[in-house]
């Protein structure tokens, strides 16, 4: 519940100190701007908000790892949803409104997060899962996405990282969900981004996957 607040927080401190020409850079959503992703975190902070208002009627059939599908396939915003939401950034036109919606809303799914029964079964996208679960598998979301946000800035104009506690508590997520460890030589968000297909391998970098397995060998998985 804890690394929810901070890695979502930071989130949302990242896209307040984009400097205004970036909502028009690439992000590390293929097919997305930085506009486009900041457009989807608004559409996630409705998620949050839509689902903690929604009991499960069932016991809980998904926890924080399941409830991702890994696939050898990455978004390249031409899916429906995708283009939907490339069209619902674009209409905002002044970044200004983007970063204070998502504040607004995203304040608001901070709250509560903050105020639900960890224990609660809520239902989203055709599972049921606890709350605590829910939120923990946006740690996940919100971490990749902010390295994704960062990802073609320059480092004179990039918002700070995400935190470090939210870093490798995502990749020890990617690892269990794979059920395989990742090269201990490679850094968090290196080991994130290259597992996720955000960052193409090198045929050094593949070789260390290879020496991992048949698993090390599927490898990059998109995670969303």
């Amino acid at each position: 519940m804890e690394l929810f607040t901070t890695t979502w927080a930071a989130l949302r401190r990242a896209v307040h100190e984009l400097p205004e020409h970036a909502f028009s850079l690439p992000s590390g959503c293929r097919g997305w701007l930085v506009r486009d992703l900041v457009g989807h975190l608004v559409i996630d902070a409705q998620d949050v908000l839509i689902t903690l208002a929604t009991p499960a009627e069932t016991a809980p059939t998904a926890d924080a790892l399941s409830c991702w599908t890994p696939t050898p396939t990455p978004p390249d915003g031409t899916d429906p949803h995708d283009a939907l939401t490339v069209r619902l950034a674009a209409a905002y036109e002044d970044p200004g409104l983007l970063r204070n919606h998502l504040e607004d809303l995203g304040g608001a799914a901070e709250r509560a997060a903050l105020l639900a029964d960890p224990d609660l079964p809520v239902t989203t996208q055709g599972m049921s899962l606890t709350v605590r679960d829910f939120l923990h598998a946006y740690v996940l979301e919100w971490t990749l996405h902010h390295l994704d946000l960062i990802a073609c800035l320059d480092p004179e104009d990039a918002p700070a990282p995400p935190p470090v506690e939210g870093l490798a508590e995502a990749r020890d997520m990617v690892e269990r969900r794979l059920r395989l460890r990742l090269p201990t030589g490679w850094s968090d968000a290196e080991a994130l981004r290259l597992a996720t297909g955000r960052s193409p391998l090198t045929d050094a970098q593949r070789a260390e996957l290879e020496e991992l397995g048949p698993r090390g060998g599927m490898l990059p998985l998109s995670f969303g």
